[in-house]
């Protein structure tokens, strides 16, 4: 039941956003957080990147935390530490942001509650990337 809860959330997320943040977004070719930013990009979403070391992604202007974007965000993509996941959460609960998405490997509990009691959809331990394309088949 959990399982098809998750996928259920993870779906109406896919389906119902437009802007995604990625908190931890590089512009090193070399970086996954940088090929999913690129697949996003291409399949339709406005995507933005959120990095203090990075001027830009994929042509995209670079913001050095989710409070200093200019735009309504609705997916807020995590590639960061488990330790950096709680002050995340919180910047995305004080922007308005819909929902938070932790990318594989990256859980953490608290955080995961905080986001749900303050009315975003989480998603943990799951790849943006992969979730679309089983969705779509790679298109939008």
């Amino acid at each position: 039941m959990a399982e098809e809860a998750a996928v259920n959330n993870t779906e109406y997320i896919l389906k119902h956003s437009k802007t995604i943040a990625v908190v931890g977004a590089s512009s090193n070719p070399q970086r996954d957080s940088n090929r999913i930013f690129k697949y996003l990009l291409d399949v339709g979403y406005t995507v933005i990147p959120v990095n203090p070391g990075e001027t830009e992604v994929h042509g995209q202007k670079a913001y050095p935390d989710l409070k200093a974007v200019p735009v309504t965000v609705d997916v807020v993509d995590i590639f960061r530490r488990p330790e950096a996941v709680p002050a995340i959460v919180d910047e995305a609960i004080a922007i308005g942001a819909k929902a938070v998405w932790m990318q594989l490997g990256i859980r953490h509990a608290a955080a995961a509650r905080k986001a749900r009691a303050a009315g975003l959809r989480v998603v943990q331990d799951r790849c943006i990337y992969v979730e679309h394309y089983k969705l779509t088949g790679g298109g939008f």
